[in-house]
């Protein structure tokens, strides 16, 4: 899954998708059917309308469902409905390190942490803050940590550590073992691109 401005998302998953029984797939997706246009999605504290017929995804605005182009979400969200299985939540939080795929995560491919240290490793306040503008659950856990739940069979967990002087700040993004029964890594890298992006701009 390329970042930034390389991505593209392929025209046949938008076809793949179109194959697919509506009502099957909200179920599966835990989206509800727009029998109209398509489905609408959870994706953090908004919703999305997957308009299956037109090809893009929307968000409501302004009372009416308005174009999203954001390619990185609009990817996402294709790969999340077309992968996605029945698969339950296994209650087991886990860092990229236990994931199966985590030779992945080097390299080019590492968790985009770093700009979201420099902004808030020394402002725990406005770190919490941007959280809760994303819909995030507190938990009590490091000096502040926020469960995400960027789709609806997929958590995300933020854990940050405030720096001081004598220590450097450090961010921890953890994941329930479940994940990779619906994402392959490169899209639970994209996912975490997307939500870290979206703190940033918060």
């Amino acid at each position: 899954m390329p970042a930034g401005d390389a991505i593209k998302v392929p025209a046949e998953y938008w076809d793949d998708l179109k194959k697919k029984d509506i009502d099957k797939l909200c179920a599966l997706s835990l989206a509800k059917p727009d029998h109209l246009r398509g489905a609408v999605l959870p994706f953090l504290n908004r919703k999305i309308l997957v308009d299956i017929q037109n090809g893009c995804i929307r968000q409501f605005n302004n009372e009416r469902w308005e174009k999203i182009d954001y390619p990185l979400q609009e990817l996402v969200v294709l790969v999340y409905l077309l992968n996605v299985t029945d698969a339950p939540l296994a209650q087991e939080k886990i860092s990229v390190r236990d994931l199966k795929d985590a030779q992945f995560f080097q390299g080019p491919h590492i968790l985009k942490t770093g700009p979201l240290l420099e902004l808030y490793g020394k402002n725990v306040t406005d770190f919490k803050r941007a959280a809760k503008e994303l819909g995030g659950t507190k938990l009590d856990m490091a000096d502040a940590a926020f469960k995400f739940r960027p789709l609806p069979r997929i958590p995300l967990y933020y854990l940050l550590w405030e720096g001081d002087e004598e220590f450097a700040p450090n961010l921890s993004i953890l994941f329930d073992r479940s994940i990779e029964r619906h994402l392959t890594a490169d899209a639970i890298w994209g996912l975490v691109n997307l939500v870290s992006d979206m703190l940033l701009l918060s």
